[in-house]
């Protein structure tokens, strides 16, 4: 008699807190997409909905508080998560929600300190600021700002890579367990440092003439958060997510008559390929 096959298992579960972007290479569409391309199940709590496209962003609309304390009691209370990450987050009283859920939760989380877009659009109030340093950075697992987050979060302005650590420095005495300062606007071979106090990593990676880079920082982020779920330390899950970033943007595409997104499915249309 053939035995019964084993029952299917669910693959690591991640949950993404974030804005909705409409044109789909950022935000929730992008945290996503990159997690079905990692082998993780993806859920998303939407704090905020914008109207954008290649050429930016048209407007946001933060939902209400309530939406999304309920979208995430809904996830945490009945399937669980392996790794958490966030983006926009919109306004004070969201930043703080999110916080209390991270700081609640045993799994690891990602935090992507979103305060503008691509195209220079502000997303997150400006009043709320300070609640991202005070609530949410220190329920942190990993912060992942770019060198404007750095300065709008702890005033230290980085020109050159020689300073990338002072704002390491300065990012973490925030509180959270881990940095990742990006330098990717920074001249020369793009270098992000990864920081945890006393140890630092460096991570480099070629420079690709393609403009078409729109999503990136929440893609870099889920990608991260997907291997922290299917069980690597943080230092190996940054840079198997950088080689995915990194093979995402050579693939970015034109979109629009603006910036195009970079590709999430590379690696699929690269198998494909061979097939």
């Amino acid at each position: 008699m053939p035995h019964d096959a084993p029952a299917p298992q669910a693959p690591p579960l991640v949950l993404t807190i974030a804005g909705s972007d409409s044109g789909g290479g950022a935000g929730i569409q992008a945290d996503l997409k990159t997690m079905l391309a990692l082998g993780v199940h993806g859920m998303s709590v939407i704090a905020a909905v914008t109207a954008q496209n290649s050429r930016g962003v048209q407007g946001y609309w933060e939902l209400p508080v309530e939406a999304v304390r309920a979208q995430l009691d809904a996830v945490l209370s009945d399937i669980g998560v392996h790794a958490l990450k966030t983006g926009m987050l919109a306004s004070t009283i969201l930043v703080e929600t999110v916080a209390e859920a991270l700081a609640a939760s045993d799994a690891p989380s990602v935090v992507d300190p979103v305060g503008v877009s691509k195209h220079g659009d502000s997303l997150l109030a400006p009043e709320a600021v300070d609640a991202v340093r005070t609530t949410l950075l220190p329920a942190a697992t990993l912060v992942t700002p770019n060198l404007y987050e750095v300065e709008q979060l702890t005033g230290v302005k980085v020109v050159d890579e020689a300073g990338m650590r002072e704002a390491a420095e300065a990012v973490k005495a925030l509180g959270p367990r881990w940095v990742l300062v990006k330098g990717g606007h920074l001249p020369g071979e793009p270098a992000d440092l990864l920081f945890d106090g006393e140890r630092e990593h460096r991570f480099t990676a070629p420079r690709h003439d393609n403009r078409h880079t729109h999503g990136t920082g929440c893609t870099l982020a889920s990608a991260i958060a997907s291997h922290l779920a299917l069980g690597a330390d943080v230092p190996t899950a940054v840079a198997r997510a950088k080689e995915y970033v990194t093979g995402a943007i050579a693939a970015g595409f034109p979109l629009g008559s603006g910036i195009g997104p970079v590709d999430h499915a590379w690696m699929q249309r690269a198998r494909m390929q061979r097939a």
